[in-house]
């Protein structure tokens, strides 16, 4: 007898194997991943969001149309529920559950059902941007929810989401299967800003090569019920692990890790499609690649780089060295005068501390760590204070070593984080005291004062294990004191640190949160020193 298998819309975007592993019956209670705690607080974030939007509809469109599903109800309940408000043909069913699609191995709910043209049209609340500056995109004012009034918005463009319109595919199939689809194939969703909905055709051919959405989602999912029923039924396994971007966030990673380590897989050193048609041309381990001739032609059409770096990583890999030099000789700009900076953030919240750390020549401003911090719970206007007392800062260090006749340097790593906030701080808070103008800033960004470390390492290191802060200063010589250090516990430390769960704030952890941003800049400072000399003494990947 076959095991029944039930799929939600994740699936036709999740890793084949995770698909594979969360239907395989001798997978469970095996130990998985800790929960992700940036992972956790999107999650956290995105309710807080519906929330806010359900009220703002509600407010918008009064009357006995609504229906709201409890999302506390035992999920048998939220289906009847579900169903009652649907067979009573309800304007509007706030968090709908549907019944599972048991022959078509479906199951999924929408955050709003709304009654349109002869049965309902699925509409998400997520928490990220739909439209970006353009033309083109369908839209209705924020809070009308009728895709009748829709009109080609001369102000957006759809930016790409492809999950939000696979998603909206598979609710149309169950509506289909329940005989309650409305008779155009049309989606809505409303995003972060939540300043229209933004309403997909999901028959038009908006896809690459011609396809529509529906068309692309039922090739993926046939392939991924293709896959669960093998796992489910003991059959020979459809989707075999490898190392994509997704393992990173995954519970299930520690799994495929064993396993891919165990065979030496090549997906270690060389990821996604590469990593596959190496696999078809047989070279399907480290060794194998680590054997080929970094001067030959690659073995397959190649997308990630040079080949060479591909086959000196993996003989890195083989060396157990987490980096080695792609040049012959490391450099990193250096200044009389040296600022190191890092940012803490809080999801899409904001930046709530600017950590600096003042060294080189003596200009008259106290060196060591400085912090410029909030501890009111983001979203605040007090983040604006501290930002501009940090820009005030960073302008009288550059000033007075300019003054001096002195050079400058300010180092960050991965500059894409620190120039976001930079930048995104001057925009949310322009005219309040102290912030600079937008010319200011950039001026900053795009001169020689403002250097970004990840590149440096990019360009002149290969990393068998990552080019992350945390992987790369341990090389350097560098221990972070707390054993827990790491981006996503800092979200959990913040947490505490505001009371942003409605306890009250924890000092203690705002001491480990200054304590975490001091040693990242410590990090890099560590670590510029080390590309400055002793970096040139690792093995050179020419000598591999």
């Amino acid at each position: 007898m076959e095991t029944e298998v039930l799929l939600d819309a994740g699936a036709v975007s999740r890793c084949r194997r995770r698909v594979h592993l969360e239907a395989d019956p001798a997978m469970r209670g095996v130990p998985l991943a800790p929960p992700d705690p940036a992972a956790e607080q999107r999650i956290a974030d995105a309710a807080a969001h519906r929330e806010v939007i359900r009220k703002r509809l509600v407010e918008a469109v009064p009357g006995a149309g609504w229906v709201t599903v409890p999302r506390d109800l035992p999920a048998e309940d939220r289906v009847r529920v579900t169903e009652r408000a649907l067979a009573d043909e309800a304007e509007f069913i706030w968090g709908a559950l549907l019944p599972p699609d048991r022959e078509g191995h479906r199951r999924g709910g929408a955050e709003l059902l709304v009654r349109s043209d002869g049965g309902y049209l699925p509409v998400l609340v997520v928490r990220h941007r739909v439209t970006d500056p353009g033309t083109g995109a369908v839209t209705t004012p924020p809070t009308v929810l009728d895709p009748g009034r829709a009109v080609v918005d001369e102000e957006r463009k759809v930016r790409s989401h492809a999950r939000d319109q696979l998603r909206l595919a598979h609710l149309r199939r169950m509506l289909q299967t329940l005989g309650r689809a409305a008779h155009r194939p049309l989606g809505g969703v409303i995003g972060l800003d939540a300043d229209v909905v933004l309403w997909h055709d999901l028959a038009a051919p908006t896809w690459p090569g011609g396809r529509s959405a529906l068309t692309e989602y039922d090739s993926r999912f046939a392939d991924r019920v293709a896959v669960a029923l093998a796992a489910a039924n003991g059959e020979p396994e459809l989707a075999e692990p490898s190392r994509v971007l997704e393992c990173r966030t995954c519970p299930w990673w520690p799994t495929c890790e064993a396993r891919l380590r165990a065979e030496r897989d090549v997906s270690l050193v060389v990821r996604g499609e590469d990593a596959m048609e190496l696999r078809r041309a047989g070279v399907s381990t480290v060794d194998k690649l680590a054997a080929l001739d970094p001067a030959d032609e690659p073995p397959v059409a190649w997308t990630s780089g040079p080949f060479g770096d591909a086959v000196a990583l993996a003989r890195a890999w083989l060396a157990d060295l987490t980096v080695v030099r792609r040049v012959p000789e490391v450099t990193v700009p250096r200044g009389d005068v040296e600022v190191d900076v890092d940012m803490e953030s809080f999801g899409e919240s904001g930046a709530y501390l600017w950590g600096c750390l003042l060294s080189g020549v003596d200009i008259g401003v106290p060196q060591g760590y400085r912090a410029f911090a909030t501890w009111d719970p983001l979203p605040t206007v007090d983040e604006a204070r501290s930002f501009a007392e940090f820009w005030a800062w960073l302008r009288e260090v550059r000033e007075r070593t300019l003054a001096a006749g002195l050079t400058f340097r300010a180092y960050c790593y991965n500059a894409l984080a620190e120039n976001r906030w930079l930048f995104g701080s001057v925009e949310r808070f322009a005219g309040r005291p102290g912030i600079p103008s937008r010319r200011e800033v950039q001026s900053f960004v795009d001169s020689d004062e403002w250097v970004d470390l990840f590149r440096g390492v990019t360009d002149q290191f290969l990393c068998a294990r990552g080019k992350g802060l945390k992987v790369i200063a341990p090389v350097a010589g560098f221990t972070w004191r707390d054993p827990e250090a790491g981006g996503e516990a800092s979200m959990r430390w913040y947490r505490d640190a505001v009371g942003m769960d409605g306890g009250v704030p924890d000092d203690t952890q705002r001491e480990r949160l200054l304590r975490y941003n001091e040693d990242d800049v410590q990090a890099t400072r560590v670590l510029r020193d080390w590309m400055s000399g002793p970096a040139n003494a690792i093995p050179y990947m020419g000598d591999l």
